[in-house]
């Protein structure tokens, strides 16, 4: 059944616009031009989520935002605001808002927003339901599982599960460890929501590319005019995140400059945003992740110990995939569910060669390759069942012990080329090299970037373009 969205927007055009680009997209959508109107259709129709204009001439988005959380609230809002509308952010989050998305529009940033609104109000639903058939009642559920990670059944997931459980409603300061791409963010995510601040904001923030110069800015905001190209009055992220929660991951690439002037506003719990003599009282819960020894770091003088332990209240470690056994065909079934969505497939599952390629392999990229994997092979299988030919090679020397998938594999292996024009061949070559030096380099980016001697921001649209972003 297609997903319903109601665009409120008084500039028609733009409504328009809005409406035949989702359309395309698989949704059925209908179009509001006031707020009056708005409510008029949602008396009459159940929506799924509603994509709403701050600015309306007969009300504005956070009315409606106000009155669709009181009358329909299992309906997903997204406020579109311009950048003079940014100081709302966080009031609007804080009401019940999904997310917000600032002008100029693009439509890959609304598509993607409004997936992950559809997704997490999927998970809750979910959730809810499996809650009432246990108890028999509509309270809320003892824990909520963030939509993209995912609960695994071995030792190590249960070992995660119930240090989630154990810290999230305390007010603890965490750092999370693990290796790239074992889903620390998603621990953060449902960390949050089983926190006391579920219903505040979640803000997110890589670190791992921040400079001297942009530090301040990202971290603390600024004001209109406090430096040059300083146009318009930027929001910094822990003002975003007052009353809710801040993740910063990668925090041991920051420079030990950065770290100082983080560490002030932790220990004091206020900023000031640049330009401003004003102060702003911070109550904001800190979670940061690292794939770094930061004990080891700070050894070498590349990390405050000062700062480590206002991070350091609780510490969970990630397990890698290859911790958790066969955990891995859990996730892969998941993935694939996900990837049948997005390709509009129904693929029903893998080969018994594919199954074992995946309990051999040893996933140095953990989940998020698991998942990149999934939907190249998904976007490549044509039939029911995922099989060894469509295999990337850098796995195929993990297929053991099946015969026919491993004749599909040499076949594969053997004659893969003659049908291969040169653009292909290039685009294979340049996927096997990024792939081979961020496996070696644990998948982290930034000394990815290094090393293939290009800068952070190319080095993601290239693994966004080759389906290995995450």
């Amino acid at each position: 059944m297609k997903k319903k969205i109601l665009i409120v927007d008084d500039e028609v055009n733009i409504g328009l616009l809005l409406s035949k680009f989702l359309t395309r997209d698989g949704f059925e959508v209908a179009n509001a031009v006031s707020g009056a109107s708005a409510m008029k259709i949602l008396a009459e129709e159940t929506f799924d989520l509603i994509l709403c204009d701050y600015r309306l001439h007969d009300t504005d988005g956070r009315e409606i935002l106000i009155k669709v959380k009181e009358d329909y609230p299992s309906t997903s809002v997204i406020i579109i605001t311009g950048y003079s509308d940014i100081k709302l952010a966080v009031e609007l989050i804080k009401l019940g808002a999904y997310d917000y998305i600032t002008k100029p529009l693009y439509p890959d940033e609304i598509l993607d927003t409004i997936k992950k609104a559809l997704a997490a109000q999927k998970t809750l639903k979910k959730i809810k339901s499996s809650t009432e058939r246990r108890t028999g009642t509509d309270r809320e559920p003892d824990y909520v599982n963030y939509g993209e990670y995912i609960d695994g059944e071995s030792d190590a997931s249960a070992k995660l599960f119930k240090q989630i459980q154990l810290i999230a409603p305390t007010s603890y300061s965490i750092i999370l460890t693990g290796k790239s791409g074992t889903g620390k963010e998603c621990v953060a995510k449902s960390i949050h929501l089983n926190s006391l601040r579920r219903d505040r904001p979640f803000v997110a923030m890589d670190c791992g590319s921040l400079t001297k110069e942009l530090a301040g800015s990202e971290f603390f905001g600024h004001e209109k005019g406090a430096f040059t190209g300083a146009l318009f009055t930027k929001i910094g992220h822990f003002e975003l995140a007052n009353g809710g929660t801040i993740f910063l991951d990668e925090i041991g690439n920051l420079s030990y400059e950065i770290q100082a002037t983080l560490l002030r506003a932790v220990q004091e719990r206020k900023i000031k945003r640049i330009g401003s003599t004003k102060e702003i009282e911070l109550d904001v819960r800190i979670i940061v992740a690292t794939n770094e020894d930061l004990a080891i770091n700070i050894d070498k003088g590349t990390f405050r110990e000062d700062l480590f332990h206002r991070f350091n209240e609780f510490s969970i470690h990630i397990p890698s995939l290859k911790e958790r056994g066969n955990d891995v065909l859990i996730f892969a079934n998941q993935f694939l569910t996900v990837a049948n969505t997005e390709l509009n497939k129904k693929i029903k599952g893998f080969s018994e060669g594919v199954k074992k390629c995946f309990l051999n392999y040893g996933w140095p990229g953990n989940v998020r390759e698991l998942r990149n994997v999934v939907r190249r092979l998904a976007l490549l299988t044509d039939g029911n069942e995922i099989q060894v030919d469509v295999l990337p090679l850098e796995l195929l020397n993990y297929v053991k012990d099946y015969t026919t998938d491993k004749s599909l594999a040499q076949t594969k292996t053997e004659g893969k080329d003659k049908r291969v024009d040169l653009k292909n061949a290039a685009q294979e070559a340049e996927y096997n090299a990024i792939l081979n030096v961020l496996m070696k380099v644990n998948f982290n980016k930034t000394k990815a970037a290094q090393i293939l001697k290009i800068d952070r921001k190319t080095l993601y649209n290239k693994m966004k373009a080759i389906k290995l972003d995450g």
